[in-house]
Order: structure tokens, then C-alpha cells, then sequence
């Protein structure tokens, strides 16, 4: 299957080319497509006149580099490689299996020859010692599975011609891009979101974190995929697991929580009072990454769609802005702020439909009652007669999800 550009990320790389003095720190769950995305720069340093001998691409999930176990013997390898002269691109893929590969890092950043570009499945890989290391001289861009414009673009051109048809697909199979080189087979397609998982879990929690709990930890799993966009607190998942027999500590399912969102698995979305812009401590939501994984794990329905839709658009938002909490003004909830210094700040609700009117009352009423001029938006799946009700836009959530900007 031939890559398809994800101009988004790639003009990211880019605006950072040559830029000797910053790490480029690539993240993101596994499979969604960062060992792809150093592919397509690669191409694109080739197509710049970059002689092929000045990139070196190390990928450490290759057994041919299992001879690489320290940060000396990943420093000797990289000295070792006959680079052109001039500018030299290093591309380190799933660098955190590389013990103490920070120092390393930090060692080959030094020659101001090397653009240096790594890649991690695990947010332990900006640890307080790579933070400590390299501070102020890295650069993060995280990569996400596949929006739904980037879904429609893998799929060919008759995604768009029913968008409707192709959004319920995607619901169902999530953003994974390695879906495209499969049959378009529903069972085929489920077992490899369901080794994804599957590897995930193994590979990048209960093996390097040591845990021991682990059927606690897929309960969790399961009660997260189940319970997208509802507020969670540890205490109420481990009352949960109790519930039905099992033996845990609030803190060790706070621990395991964290370890989820480590992974990329799950995002942790704080509340915000939108009053006085303080983060609250308790009743966070949680989205799961991609919702294929919520699939392998509840089943094919679309149950509870009007909270599948808020975890559509709480990554969207993630794409869009810098940051994405849940608002709270009073006793009413907004289901997302969203930040960036660009843009500045905007408020949205999901809804099923707007056109029945105690819905509609509800998704408003918060959004009338905040006095201030920011932007609010009401994102349903209706053919929009009414584009503005009192200055809150309304808009087709699959027409607003095709378009680049929020």
C-alpha cells in the first residue's frame, strides 16, 4: 500500500527542518503512523536534493538492531554510519527500547551537523530526564490515528460521495492507518485493531511498567471504552471493579489510569471552570484514542452514539487547538473548551439532533449564559436549517470534521 501524505504532520517536520539546536520528538500511540510519517520526510529531503548517505534511519523494533542496548553502543553506531558531508538526518524509530537512549541523544545533538528526529509509543519517552537533559531544546509533535478527513483521503474518492455512510464506518473501525492494507473485511479488520491493542497493552504497559494486576487493568480498559465522555474518578472504577468481586486500591487504579494515558491509549480531559479558568481535581473525562479499540472491546453497535461523537470531536479539537478541557459555568456543563494562542478561545456541544427542542434548550442554555465574546458552536448530525441560533453557530458535525480548521 502506498503511504498517503498527511500534509498536516509533514509541514510540521518540515517547519523544523535544520533546526540543529531542538530534538524532534515524535509521539503518539502505536501504529498511528509515526514510522510513515519519517518515511514521507525522508521523501521529501530526497526530493530536496538531500543525498540518500545523509539520513540514517535506526528503527529499533528490528532485531538487526538488538546489538544497540545502551546509549554508548547507540552513539558508537551513529559515529560508526558514512554520512555525506554537510547536514546529516538521524532518525531514531521507538527509541525509548534503547536504555538511557537520552544521553545519547543529547551527545549527537552536540555536533551541530546532526538534525535529529525520534519517534516513542509512550509519553515516558519526555521523562523528567530527557526533560532535565535536553530543556528547552526539544520540540514535541504528536500524532494521532487518522482523522476523519484523513480516513476519507485513505479511502479514494468515493468516501465522500455518501459521507454519511463512510463516518459510520469510521466510527466503528476507528483511524488505525494499517486498516488500508487489509481486506475490507469487518473480521479481518477486527482482529488487527484487536492485536494492536493487544500489543499496546503487552509491550508498552504490563511489560516495562511491571504490572501485576492485569486483569484489573482490562477491566479498566473495558469500563473507559464503555464510558467515553462520562465523568470518571478513580474511586468510582475501582467501587466498579469491587463491585464485581476484584481486590484494588483507589491508588492503584489511579496508577494504572495514568499508565493508560502514558501508553496514548486513553486522554485524560480535565474539567475546567470556565468562571475563574481553574482546573478542577476530580471528574475528569476519559477519550479512548482511536475508536476501533472501543469496538474490539464493546462490540460493533454504536451504542451511547452521542458519546462516541464527543470522543470524535475531542481528538478533532486536539488536531485543531493547544489544549481541550470540559467546561463547567455553574451548575451547567459545556462539553469542551478549546485553547490555542492563534486562535484564542472556543466553546462547543455535541448533540445527536438540535431539532428536538428540550435537546436543543439543554445544548443552549449554557452556551447563552456565558458572557463573553469567544465563539460557541453546536456540532449535531443534522442537515443544519437553522446555521445560528442567537450567535451560536450551528453546524453538521461530519461537514465541520471534513473541513481543516475549527
Amino acid at each position: 500500500m502506498d503511504v498517503v501524505p498527511r500534509p498536516h504532520y509533514l509541514d510540521a517536520l518540515i517547519q523544523f527542518r535544520d533546526t540543529e539546536a531542538l530534538v524532534k520528538v515524535i509521539s503518539g500511540v502505536r501504529r498511528c503512523g509515526k514510522s510513515s510519517l519519517l518515511a514521507l520526510y525522508r521523501d521529501y529531503l530526497l526530493d530536496d536534493g538531500v543525498q540518500e548517505s545523509s539520513i540514517l534511519t535506526l528503527n529499533f523494533e528490528s532485531l538487526e538492531l538488538s546489538h544497540i542496548v545502551s546509549a554508548l553502543s547507540l552513539n558508537d553506531h551513529v559515529a560508526a554510519h558514512k554520512f555525506d558531508k554537510g547536514k546529516r538526518y538521524i532518525f531514531l524509530d521507538e527509541v525509548q527500547l534503547v536504555p538511557g537512549w537520552e544521553q545519547a541523544v543529547n551527545s549527537l545533538r552536540l555536533d551541530q551537523r546532526n538534525d535529529i528526529y525520534v519517534t516513542g509509543s509512550n509519553s515516558r519517552l519526555l521523562s523528567s530526564n530527557l526533560a532535565s537533559l535536553l530543556s528547552g531544546r526539544y520540540v514535541q509533535i504528536e500524532v494521532f490515528p487518522l482523522s476523519f478527513a484523513e480516513y476519507c483521503a485513505f479511502r479514494g474518492p468515493q468516501a465522500t460521495v455518501r459521507p454519511a455512510a463512510t463516518f459510520n464506518d469510521y466510527l466503528v473501525s476507528g483511524g488505525l492507518p494499517g486498516l488500508f492494507s487489509l481486506l475490507d473485511e469487518p473480521v479481518v479488520r477486527t482482529q488487527y485493531i484487536d492485536a494492536v491493542l493487544n500489543t499496546i497493552i503487552t509491550k508498552d504497559i504490563v511489560t516495562p511498567q511491571e504490572v501485576r494486576d492485569v486483569d484489573a487493568l482490562l477491566k479498566i480498559i473495558r469500563y473507559l471504552t464503555a464510558n467515553v465522555g462520562n465523568l470518571i474518578t478513580a474511586k468510582g472504577v475501582a467501587d466498579y471493579l469491587r463491585s464485581s468481586g476484584g481486590r484494588i486500591s483507589n491508588e492503584t487504579v489511579d496508577n494504572y489510569l495514568t499508565l493508560l494515558e502514558e501508553a496514548y491509549l486513553f486522554y485524560r480531559a480535565r474539567r475546567e471552570d470556565v468562571k475563574d479558568k481553574s482546573i478542577m481535581k476530580t471528574n475528569d473525562k476519559f477519550y479512548v484514542v482511536d475508536l476501533g479499540f472501543r469496538t474490539v472491546t464493546q462490540g460493533m453497535g454504536l451504542s451511547d452514539l452521542g458519546r462516541v461523537l464527543e470522543n470524535v470531536v475531542y481528538f478533532e479539537l486536539l488536531r485543531r487547538y493547544s489544549t481541550v478541557s470540559v467546561g463547567k459555568f455553574n451548575a451547567e456543563e459545556i462539553d469542551f473548551v478549546a485553547f490555542c494562542p492563534v486562535k484564542g478561545t472556543a466553546y462547543f456541544q455535541v448533540a445527536l439532533t438540535m431539532n428536538d427542542e428540550t435537546i436543543r434548550n439543554r445544548e443552549l442554555r449554557p452556551l447563552i449564559k456565558l458572557n463573553d465574546s469567544y465563539p460557541k458552536t453546536v456540532l449535531s448530525l443534522d442537515e443544519v436549517r437553522t446555521p445560528d441560533f442567537n450567535g451560536i453557530r450551528h453546524e453538521n458535525l461530519v461537514d465541520w470534521c471534513l473541513r481543516e480548521s475549527g
